[in-house]
């Protein structure tokens, strides 16, 4: 193949299709792996990309600051068939699935590390399969949680992220899982754990809370603003855990210091690590757990309507939470 589709960015959250140069499996460097989309999901750490924001150095892909995403941007939740490989771990003629870390999985090809993927036995739909990826992201994060079992825990944000930390903390043992987002998640909350869900604002609720109903902890899964940091510290309990997933926009973020020294808590974050053993984690999660996916992957829809399924995932709703595209 000399050359292939891809969507591409042309202007802040408009795609345009393209044909682009295909990667050439002699060009892969060692410990790379080249696939053939099968299917990719949509994160929330894509929106700002497709709004057209600056990509921060540092990130998932390699765009310097300034620069427009190339093409196939923005997607990094991939599931793919592998059809070259210098890694020892994949062949070709099998399937992948994990990270695409140049964000740039809206395209026919994608060139990524072997080591952000594991094999996929294909006992799911593609569809179903690249939820493995956000998966290990949440359970790398309730690992750095500690124990949980009989706590009381609060998601602020019940989107796709979110949700699955509910359910993950539920499976862990958590005592009480609070569910906090503005849109209205009491339909499909029970389904992932959620024992108490609350539609309203993050400081609305916090404001609403009393001294015995604190959590232990509190994630905050929404991420790319500077307010639900402070939502967090001001509603966690003293001693607490606030655990910062969401992905950060802004270079610094205030953080309320007073409220955060007087209640002695701790602050966590950080982007996930040991990638291959959390995605085989996450993959053995999903075969424990199977009926989560059908309420979780909401939206299915081909490659080419990239510009839909973005759109769709830029507006959350009631009853939509994670949007697949498939080849």
């Amino acid at each position: 193949m000399s050359d292939m589709w891809a969507a591409q960015l042309v202007a802040p959250s408009t795609f345009a299709d393209v044909r682009v140069p295909a990667p050439s499996a002699s060009a892969l460097a060692p410990g790379e792996v080249l696939l053939r989309v099968r299917a990719g999901a949509i994160c929330g750490s894509d929106m700002p990309l497709f709004k057209g924001a600056i990509q921060r150095q540092g990130g998932l892909g390699n765009h310097p600051d300034g620069a427009p995403p190339g093409p196939g941007c923005p997607m990094h939740e991939v599931v793919g068939d592998v059809l070259a490989s210098r890694h020892p771990g994949f062949q070709a003629g099998t399937t992948a699935v994990g990270w695409a870390l140049g964000q740039d999985a809206i395209a026919e090809l994608v060139v990524t590390e072997g080591d952000s993927l594991v094999p996929d036995d294909g006992s799911l739909a593609a569809a179903d399969a690249v939820v493995a990826q956000p998966l290990a992201c949440v359970i790398y994060a309730v690992e750095r949680m500690g124990d949980v079992t009989g706590q009381r825990v609060a998601v602020l944000g019940q989107g796709p992220i979110g949700m699955l930390f509910s359910h993950v903390l539920k499976t862990m043992g958590a005592g009480h899982v609070v569910g906090v987002d503005r849109v209205d998640r009491s339909t499909e909350a029970p389904a992932f754990g959620v024992d108490e869900f609350v539609w309203a604002s993050c400081d609305r609720w916090v404001e609403s809370l009393a001294a015995a109903d604190r959590p232990q902890v509190v994630v905050e899964s929404i991420g790319h603003q500077v307010g639900t940091l402070a939502c967090a510290v001001d509603a966690v309990a003293g001693g607490g855990l606030v655990y910062y997933f969401g992905v950060p926009d802004d270079l610094v973020y205030p953080v309320p210091m007073h409220t955060f020294f007087r209640k002695d808590l701790t602050l966590r974050a950080g982007t996930t690590k040991d990638r291959q053993r959390v995605l085989r984690l996450a993959q053995q999660y999903l075969r424990e757990h199977p009926s989560i996916l059908d309420a979780y992957v909401t939206d299915r829809l081909p490659m080419t309507r990239a510009q839909d399924a973005y759109a769709r995932a830029a507006a959350p709703r009631a009853g939509q939470l994670k949007v697949v595209l498939e080849a």
